[in-house]
């Protein structure tokens, strides 16, 4: 059976006597992802976030990847050529800011907020639960149901975990599975480009620029303002920046925030201490190159986000399953989280159909195409973490550092127009 899914081409659906009823813990892009796709199919589908609202990613970048807005391009929601900025090159810069290699590799970017308001807008606020925070999940094999600290349960045929690096799904399945700390943090904001110096903007305008230099590398790329706007000198310059923290007291004071309280994997916009953000841009001005100090000295609101590793045995237990970073979380250095992700939703969809709505067989045959692939990403992306921060052996120009999921550069073969 086929039904046309919105604004797009036909796609099979589920007979009406064998569709699930899914829940899905996790409000974010792949929630929303695993919504959409299985509601399109046929299942009653209800999305559960532990947030009171709705969640904002401030000046998170992420690279375009085909698998990410497959959803979006198949049902026609979004022009990707309005909402998401280009760059045509990749550019290494000696810490004198000058040029030490570039190379012809196009790749796109959009913010985040971009696609989870369109996700959002396209699944609809009725079946989508702010404030649900899960304490518990009971799996008897003919259904799960899912408790919540406000007193509400939910009963379904499919439970999908896809709440993210801390999973409570991942917790409750695999209590033995615990984020590896891989020995470094990143720093992460933005800056408005009319911020910018004329000579900073032409140093990174149209690329994806680096600086490596022993046991740290930065990266920067346009993406698209809060406004909207993608036009060059319109737009904000995105910063990432690695540097190595050592686990222990070094870690634990750098993760307390404002406030004393200790974050475990991150610290949202505004919650460093002062102390903290001055020593990160005087640390910048005093040894990045130019163009990549200014974007990070004039980031007024520098997040931080952890790198740590999740590596699981299983991503299927009955009548539950794992997608995204609930499963494996891996670090950004192949900018493919978001699309593995969105890959593990897409195939789940297509085991369900095969499986003519048999949950459990269609989690059987889906998991161990899946395992393969997250850990062929979870290996390439600590291989590439450890020899930026620790090997010091990445070599400016070299194709194995371009961004992808299954190989590296697949990334560029997004096309968003």
């Amino acid at each position: 059976m086929t039904a046309a899914v919105a604004g797009g081409t036909a796609r099979e659906t589920l007979p009406a006597d064998r569709r699930p009823r899914v829940a899905v813990l996790g409000g974010s892009l792949i929630g929303l992802t695993t919504a959409l796709v299985l509601r399109d199919i046929g299942c009653d589908v209800d999305v559960f976030e532990r947030s009171r609202s709705p969640l904002e990613g401030r000046g998170v970048g992420i690279v375009l990847h085909p698998a990410t807005v497959r959803y979006l391009l198949d049902n026609r929601l979004l022009d990707l050529s309005a909402v998401s900025t280009t760059a045509a090159w990749h550019r290494y810069l000696d810490v004198d800011g000058s040029v030490l290699a570039q190379a012809a590799r196009r790749h796109h970017f959009t913010g985040y907020n971009t696609l989870y308001g369109t996700l959002l807008q396209t699944f609809g606020r009725d079946r989508y639960h702010l404030g649900a925070e899960a304490t518990g999940v009971r799996d008897d094999g003919d259904r799960v149901e899912v408790a919540f600290a406000d007193g509400r349960t939910a009963t379904a045929d499919l439970l999908v975990g896809a709440d993210g690096v801390s999973s409570f799904v991942r917790r409750t399945m695999l209590p033995g599975v615990r984020p590896g700390y891989g020995g470094y943090v990143a720093w992460r904001g933005v800056v408005d480009e009319r911020e910018l110096a004329p000579e900073t903007f032409a140093a990174l305008d149209d690329a994806l620029t680096y600086h490596v230099q022993p046991h740290t590398h930065v990266l920067t790329y346009p993406i698209p303002h809060y406004d909207g706007g993608v036009a060059p000198g319109r737009r904000l310059m995105n910063v990432v920046w690695y540097r190595n923290v050592a686990e222990g007291r070094p870690l634990d004071e750098l993760l307390t925030d404002r406030e004393g309280r200790r974050r475990d994997v991150s610290l949202p916009p505004g919650a460093a201490r002062d102390e903290v953000v001055a020593e990160v841009r005087s640390t910048a001005a005093a040894t990045l190159p130019p163009p990549i100090a200014e974007v990070v000295v004039k980031n007024e609101a520098p997040f931080l986000q952890v790198m740590v590793d999740v590596d699981v045995p299983r991503m299927a237990f009955g009548r539950t399953c794992l997608v995204g970073d609930a499963a494996f979380a891996v670090r950004p250095h192949a900018a493919a989280a978001t699309a593995k992700g969105a890959e593990d939703v897409w195939a789940l969809a297509d085991a369900l159909l095969r499986a003519g709505g048999d949950v459990p067989a269609a989690l059987a045959a889906w998991e161990p195409a899946r395992l393969e692939v997250g850990r062929a990403l979870l290996a390439r992306t600590r291989e590439l973490g450890e020899g930026a921060q620790f090997r010091n052996d990445w070599v400016p120009g070299d194709p194995a550092l371009t961004f992808g999921l299954h190989r590296p550069g697949d990334s560029a073969d997004m096309r968003v127009s």
